[in-house]
């Protein structure tokens, strides 16, 4: 399992941060005193931040006088000491190494493909500081601390399993994202979505995304004449339906946030389980029903041909057996939709 369970998490961050903690002395001087004590807690230790300071006192890590639990609105006086016990926040213990079972599928001197699990966090962001495929890469090469973001050059979101490709050399790295850009990387995704997408059926969305002006923890499908958003374009060929879900594959030609998603949702087939989406969970799927199953690329350089895929994860593999839709594997990356 990549993950680190929450509870081992936990242990380990505070752990780290013990290892880590200062303690500092200080004292109420003139300008400090009748202040309160969260107002002189922020002159007398300058270098951190209201909120964090304001954490520091409601975990009783500031000691004034030696006691414990002096109320934020306590007034502080000329000549009262100070003790600030300082641990180091969660986001700044993000970029550490921290060892992961990463299954990797290729690797060379250049790059590496590994096949990511649905549940783990690609890059630390809030609520997730811990236990990303970062803090794995950075456990597994020690090259990848050199690079931006360890050598990641694409994402998955977070309950989306399948194939990525990571940089291990600047110049793999530099290599990638020219390409990306240029829409030379092909990556071709199944899913399973709610309503009938009829065997062959191909549908083009074309269709620009950007933030939900009504939720900003979504994206959406938006009118660029009146909110930000970035041209996106999949493209969508049916596999197979039993009438009330449809077993289909993903063509990307742009990269934007949860872009398969928000594409799919907006004409009328959320993805199975895709509760920020308002796709329904069914056949005991708990994450989207989205699968990262081909990449190809030339190698950035050596420029040869390269080309990989992932087999279905178990939970998507049991979904389908419950539906009885058919998932041939050997179907090609490449080709029309």
């Amino acid at each position: 399992m990549a993950q680190v369970p929450a509870d081992r998490e936990a242990d380990e961050e505070t752990a780290l941060a013990d290892e880590q903690e200062e303690l500092r002395r200080v004292e109420v001087g003139s300008d400090a005193h009748g202040e309160r004590l969260d107002k002189a807690l922020v002159q007398l230790v300058p270098e951190f931040s209201r909120s964090y300071l304001q954490r520091l006192l409601e975990q009783g890590d500031v000691r004034l006088n030696g006691e414990i639990g002096a109320r934020p609105a306590h007034r502080v006086r000329l000549g009262d000491v100070l003790v600030v016990r300082m641990r180091p926040t969660a986001q700044s213990l993000a970029f550490r190494p921290q060892a992961l079972a990463l299954d990797v599928v290729y690797e060379d001197e250049h790059l590496l493909v590994l096949d990511k699990p649905a549940g783990l966090v690609v890059h630390p962001a809030p609520g997730h500081w811990s236990g990303t495929l970062l803090n794995g890469l950075l456990a597994r090469d020690a090259g990848a601390a050199l690079l931006p973001r360890a050598g990641i050059v694409h994402r998955l979101d977070k309950d989306t399993s399948g194939l990525m490709v990571v940089a291990r050399t600047r110049a793999a790295m530099d290599g990638l994202g020219r390409a990306i850009a240029a829409r030379e990387v092909s990556r071709r995704y199944v899913a399973v979505c709610w309503g009938r997408w009829d065997r062959g059926q191909v549908r083009r969305i074309d269709a620009p995304v950007g933030r939900d002006p009504r939720n900003r923890l979504r994206m959406a499908v938006v009118d660029t004449t009146t909110h930000p958003g970035k041209a996106a374009r999949t493209d969508v060929l049916g596999l197979a339906t039993d009438g009330r879900v449809s077993l289909v594959r993903c063509a990307l030609h742009t990269g934007r946030t949860h872009q398969i998603r928000v594409h799919l949702a907006s004409i009328g087939h959320p993805l199975v389980a895709d509760a920020l989406y308002g796709g329904a969970p069914a056949a005991g799927l708990e994450r989207q029903a989205l699968h990262a199953f081909a990449l190809a690329f030339a190698h950035p350089v050596t420029g040869a041909a390269m080309r990989w895929q992932a087999p279905l994860p178990p939970d998507l593999a049991h979904a389908l057996d419950f539906w009885g839709l058919h998932y041939n594997e050997k179907q090609s990356p490449d080709g029309d939709m």
